[in-house]
């Protein structure tokens, strides 16, 4: 009787993805991806709807990517630490201190995501996005200059990075497995007294208020990515995907194309707050690369592999040689 009196109505069920982020409610990353589902509702024409569970509310990265392999999340928001969960060769891309310079980086980036992309779909997820989300900076209690320094403080660090706590550990310094949701809480008990975040992060969270000396030396390019269960995207119809992958696209550009200058605003909002940006002696970038270069020694082949580090310098290698005509 009901389709009767439907008749020739045309019923779409909708589909509904959840989608997991540790990015701060109000940050700029979760409000691209509110963004983002309100382009998605529009091209399906209400047919996909995004869920955003935002701050950590669906766990850790290594929780969301557990719950992405359950099915009971469909989609999340990894950073570099959760990409390195689902492909363990991403994080020499955040291989501290490597780079020379933001183009540069992004040289090499654009030329080994479609190695990485494959990588990752081989093992049943699909990557839409990926993108440079700003360079991390290490923040600490108390005045920092020297790799030395930094043996004084109680670092948190994602939680689930055996290899590379056991890295950082071998060289001497304090790790303290906290993840991002429980890192004010780390900071206001004195579980941990530094850490390293993007500034438009440590901003936005507040967490430099208790660590509030930060270091001008860019660490290592922070990575971000949304990452769906193959099943959930092979779910939505076929005519849909090419212009949710373009929306998706034009959102990350937007967003990195702001990223410098958020983050400059955001530098300049905790210094007016109290941050006291620390300008490292003309020495202190060597010193930290040479400790560097003895944590990437213990990182290949335990972290990740030694022929996608070959790689990365090889790309590194061809960058600055055209750089140098």
């Amino acid at each position: 009787m009901l389709a009767l009196l439907l008749g020739g109505a045309n019923i779409h069920a909708v589909t509904v993805i959840k989608v997991g982020s540790v990015a701060p409610d109000r940050s700029p990353w979760n409000k691209a991806l509110q963004e983002v589902g309100a382009d998605w509702a529009k091209i399906s024409n209400g047919q996909v709807e995004l869920k955003i569970y935002a701050g950590g509310i669906a766990g850790s990265e290594e929780d969301m990517l557990r719950k992405l392999r359950l099915g009971t999340l469909h989609a999340a928001v990894f950073t570099t630490f959760g990409m390195v969960k689902v492909n363990p060769d991403v994080f020499v891309l955040s291989t501290p201190f490597l780079w020379d310079s933001e183009p540069e980086f992004q040289y090499v980036f654009d030329k080994i995501k479609p190695v990485f992309r494959k990588q990752v779909e081989d093992k049943g997820f699909k990557v839409l996005l990926w993108t440079q989300a700003g360079w991390t900076y290490f923040f600490t209690k108390g005045k920092t200059l020297f790799p030395e320094d930094m043996k004084r403080y109680k670092i948190s660090f994602p939680t689930g990075e055996s290899e590379m706590e056991q890295a950082w550990k071998s060289m001497g310094y304090q790790i303290v497995p906290n993840d991002l949701k429980n890192l004010m809480i780390g900071l206001q008990s004195g579980l941990v007294d530094s850490f390293f975040l993007p500034p438009l992060l440590a901003a936005s969270g507040q967490y430099f208020a208790l660590a509030p000396y930060m270091l001008d030396l860019p660490v290592a390019p922070l990575i971000g990515g949304l990452v769906l269960n193959r099943k959930t995207w092979e779910s939505i119809p076929q005519e849909f995907r090419e212009p949710m992958e373009q929306a998706l696209t034009k959102a990350a550009e937007r967003l990195a194309g702001e990223t410098q200058g958020l983050d400059k605003e955001a530098i300049k909002t905790m210094q007016d707050n109290g941050l006291i940006v620390v300008k490292p002696p003309a020495d202190a970038l060597g010193k930290w690369r040479a400790v560097a270069a003895k944590g990437t020694d213990v990182l290949t082949e335990r972290a990740f592999s030694k022929e996608i580090y070959q790689q990365a310098l090889a790309l590194i290698a061809e960058y600055r040689q055209k750089s140098a005509r």
